[in-house]
């Protein structure tokens, strides 16, 4: 069957259509998608503003539309960060209901650490034993780890690379106080997961997910998206030692211009690097491998695994 998945983030808003049955791997049949900040349209008090509904409500009309051009049987719609923690998260969904008939369905962090998770058990299968995911969003980082189909132990902390640019870093480039300034507070507001992670038993595997990662991989020397998607890909964090101080002395034009960065995600990149850097040097990471699948495939296969169960 052909299943849409319409993935409100808080970088982009993004419509896959995959072909896919259950037991079987999904295929990516095609793609809808715009680059929408939903953190930009925050005003004073954390809602997002009327110009920002506005766009949301416009998209998610038009891929709608795509996804029955494309005769799509089922369409699942979620919200993460960006709509879960604005002041108005509810009053938008409804909107967005009421005008589009698309319910969006309001991931909770640790949703979004579980889902993520399963997407990266199925990537590695069981031979990987106990598995360590990072996942750096707009507006949040996950964390789970686990030997299972499910973690057993999840985290979601306010530190995705979008909101921390917008809170944090305004200059272009930014100031090295403001950089300084944002490492303790990145290092602050992880001190209590990673307290907790780090007395669990070392991971066999730790996998980095998001295109966060994936950017971060690529301009410190991993494959280019065109070499495959089973190519194998890694971060080490000494190298993203060497590129957060060189990010941070970049303009987001500067980081545009490197590998794998696109005009979207190049404000945010030093952002993203210091989460990494940050809970890599903490929970003594020397490495992440790139996994290819993420929020988006966990929540096809788990959508998947409730048909085969029907």
């Amino acid at each position: 069957m052909r299943l849409g998945v319409l993935d409100i983030g808080s970088n982009t808003v993004h419509l896959l259509l995959v072909d896919a049955h259950p037991g079987a791997r999904p295929i990516p049949f095609g793609s809808f998608k715009r680059a929408l900040q939903l953190v930009a349209y925050l005003d004073q008090k954390g809602a997002i503003t009327e110009a920002g509904q506005r766009e949301l409500i416009d998209f998610i009309t038009e891929a709608a539309q795509f996804a029955r051009t494309n005769n799509a049987e089922d369409l699942l719609a979620f919200a993460t960060s960006a709509i879960r923690e604005s002041a108005n998260g509810s009053a938008v969904l409804a909107r967005v209901f009421a005008e589009t008939g698309i319910r969006l369905e309001e991931l909770s962090g640790d949703d979004e650490a579980a889902s993520t998770f399963l997407a990266v058990r199925r990537w590695y299968g069981w031979g990987a034993g106990t598995i360590l995911n990072l996942d750096i969003g707009g507006g949040s980082f996950e964390l789970a780890m686990g030997a299972d189909e499910h973690p057993e132990l999840a985290a979601s902390v306010p530190l995705g690379a979008g909101r921390l640019t917008w809170d944090h870093l305004e200059a272009d480039p930014p100031t090295a106080k403001s950089v300084k300034a944002l490492r303790k507070y990145i290092r602050a507001t992880l001190e209590d997961s990673i307290t907790a992670f780090s007395a669990r038993e070392s991971a066999n595997v730790v996998a980095g997910t998001s295109k966060s990662f994936r950017s971060l991989a690529r301009i410190t020397g991993a494959a280019p998206r065109a070499a495959g998607l089973y190519v194998k890909r890694e971060l080490r964090l000494h190298d993203l030692t060497l590129w957060s101080s060189r990010l941070a002395a970049m303009s987001a034009a500067d980081r545009a211009e490197l590998p794998g960065v696109s005009d979207v995600r190049a404000k945010q990149l030093l952002a993203a690097a210091l989460v990494a850097e940050e809970a890599m040097s903490a929970l003594k990471i020397d490495a992440v491998q790139i996994c290819p699948w993420a929020l988006r495939e966990g929540l096809i296969l788990r959508r998947f695994d409730h048909l085969r169960a029907a």
